[in-house]
């Protein structure tokens, strides 16, 4: 964040300063943990579900804070300086609106039901091979974390690239009233968040909202082999581009390699070898190269920025274990991406691999259709011809069912009710050179399974140098 006065930040939020604040003084962060908090910060007290920032305000003097935000409706008696406001969450979104008209840089928006965070880091490594900008923190993609986002950047930022996540209608049109992007993406559309969407249309709803924000100066990427994507570029008031595989795309991929080694594709006869895992993944480089190639970039320049690509923890990485390879996929899970996970295991091919095994916790947030979406699940996998399925959780028995009714050898299929029965079901299972895809909904922690796994792959690394140290002995 550039420097503001705590003038700017009370021109900005509407609030007013106490009597031990003043004006002219100069703040460069915002923190909304007092944990974190560096002397000079401005602590801003959110309310939450399981904490108020309220409580911490003591806490955020001590450490330093130049000056703390809190709602006047806090009947806190604050000593240092404070800025007071009706409601510090709504009074954040403001300082980012506000911010966000003083910056220059191109903004580009994205969301969708799967691959946002993916695509928004493919989309940041390819233009950061020619210009200077940023993306949004880790998640970061709410009323909360995209302010804090924006706010990251500075006047010398020639982009940034913000997710955007959505749980109801509505919700991406208050972001965007803050982002302003010029540049949207849409990654997929599936059933998620339909405890609160309602119905799949629902979410179709609510996402296209970013395309209804743009500018007609701006421009749109979508898949173009998405039907329900394809038939949401309508609703934007610009250009829309799409990228896939198929002739009727504006930017379509070809000779498409998909192994262990990463993606490998062609676009207007440049090679392009992305290291992510999975063929799921294209779509996502795709849009990522569209907007570079739009804005004024060479395609050989991004093929070599995206070669340094680097995946996010728990998502989509893999990763060679003892005597396995552990496709680690724990961040999240809809029934879209697990479907997609599910299909790259049996492109998957090295020598000496061994049988492929699915590790599946709760897909959450699913309402009335959860049974029915962990079914098919099961019955995609029986149909890849997956060789063990192992679910956990209170949909693992659905998982089962629809493995076995998709004719599936009963003896190859298990449900657990929780992580440490699944590790002792796994523990059985396992044979050296077994590729295991763990996969789950945040809520599950399934990345205990990827963390059991390396402990037990240690200990049998010891027990083998305990006894080569006896043999020569």
């Amino acid at each position: 964040m550039e420097q503001l006065s705590l003038q700017d930040l009370m021109h900005a939020t509407g609030g007013r300063l106490s009597a031990a604040a003043s004006p002219d003084e100069t703040v460069q962060r915002v923190c909304i943990d007092s944990r974190t908090l560096q002397p000079g910060d401005v602590f801003w007290a959110l309310k939450g579900e399981q904490h108020d920032g309220h409580d911490f305000i003591p806490q955020a003097f001590q450490r330093g804070a130049s000056v703390c935000v809190a709602s006047s409706q806090n009947p806190g008696n604050f000593t240092g300086p404070t800025l007071l406001v009706p409601d510090t969450g709504a009074a954040l979104m403001e300082l980012a609106r506000w911010y966000r008209s003083t910056l220059d840089a191109l903004v580009i928006g994205l969301t969708g039901s799967v691959g946002k965070t993916t695509t928004r880091d493919l989309i940041h490594v390819a233009l950061a091979s020619e210009f200077d900008g940023v993306r949004s923190r880790k998640n970061f993609n709410n009323t909360i974390g995209l302010p804090l986002s924006l706010l990251d950047a500075e006047h010398h930022h020639e982009f940034i690239v913000l997710e955007m996540g959505a749980a109801r209608i509505g919700d991406i049109a208050e972001l965007a009233a803050v982002a302003l992007p010029e540049i949207g993406v849409v990654t997929a559309i599936g059933p998620a968040h339909l405890q609160t969407f309602g119905s799949l249309q629902g979410v179709i709803q609510g996402k296209g909202e970013l395309l209804e924000s743009l500018p007609s100066t701006g421009f749109a990427v979508l898949p173009g082999d998405d039907d329900i994507v394809r038939q949401m570029a309508d609703r934007a008031p610009c250009p829309v581009i799409f990228v896939g595989e198929g002739d009727d795309n504006h930017l379509q991929a070809t000779h498409i390699r998909a192994s262990f080694e990463g993606l490998q594709f062609r676009v207007d006869g440049v090679e392009f070898s992305v290291p992510v895992f999975g063929r799921h993944h294209l779509t996502n480089a795709l849009c990522a190269i569209a907007i570079a190639r739009e804005i004024g970039l060479r395609l050989p320049t991004v093929a070599r920025g995206l070669e340094h690509f680097e995946p996010i923890e728990g998502r989509c990485r893999l990763k060679n274990i003892g005597s396995w390879t552990v496709v680690d996929d724990t961040y999240n899970a809809s029934p879209l991406s697990v479907a997609a996970a599910c299909r790259m295991l049996p492109d998957l091919e090295l020598p000496g691999i061994g049988r492929r095994i699915l590790v599946l916790g709760d897909m959450r947030e699913l309402g009335s259709t959860a049974d029915e979406e962990h079914r098919r699940i099961g019955e995609l996998a029986a149909q890849l011809k997956i060789d063990l399925v192992l679910a956990c959780g209170n949909h693992a028995d659905e998982v089962a069912r629809g493995a076995e009714q998709a004719g599936m050898d009963p003896h190859c299929i298990a449900s657990a009710p929780d992580v440490e029965t699944t590790k002792a079901v796994l523990d059985c299972w396992l044979e050296p050179g077994d590729v295991i895809l763990v996969k789950g909904s945040r809520v599950t922690r399934m990345e205990r399974i990827v963390d059991w796994l390396a402990e037990r792959a240690a200990i049998e690394a010891a027990i083998r140098g305990e006894r080569q140290h006896r043999n020569c002995a």
